[in-house]
């Protein structure tokens, strides 16, 4: 999705979103089971509506109940959310986003960690990244 169309959500559907990806799907009732100050159930439901005409999320039944998942795949999402954080806060400059990371004071790097991040900044490298 080009433009990050995840980032125009209003903040209860970007609440919702949120939670489908944390879960994988959700139905309403779990939806709202997970939001803090929920709203009502029909309002979750109408919601969920809205995000699925704008494309968001599709549904499946089981039974009675709709569950609802993100019709984008996490991966592709998580893309698309760094890739706004770059370009909103650091400048589309990687590096910057990966010291700000590193300086940030609750940030635990174990040594098998920084041995990781180190191959992956290797292979970069090597394929010109």
């Amino acid at each position: 999705m080009s433009g990050n169309p995840l980032a125009k959500l209003t903040r209860r559907e970007r609440q919702i979103m949120d939670l489908l990806y944390q879960r994988g799907e959700a139905t309403v009732s779990e939806v709202l089971e997970g939001m803090p100050d929920p709203p009502s159930y029909s309002a979750v439901r109408a919601t969920l509506g809205v995000l699925e005409t704008k494309g968001h999320v599709h549904h499946r039944q089981d039974g009675p109940r709709y569950v609802y998942l993100p019709a984008l795949p996490a991966d592709a999402a998580r893309r698309d959310a760094l890739e706004h954080m770059l370009n909103t806060f650091f400048d589309g400059s990687a590096e910057r986003a990966m010291v700000a990371l590193l300086q940030m004071s609750d940030t635990e790097l174990s040594q098998q960690d920084l041995d990781r991040l180190a191959e992956q900044i290797e292979q970069a490298k090597q394929e010109g990244r």
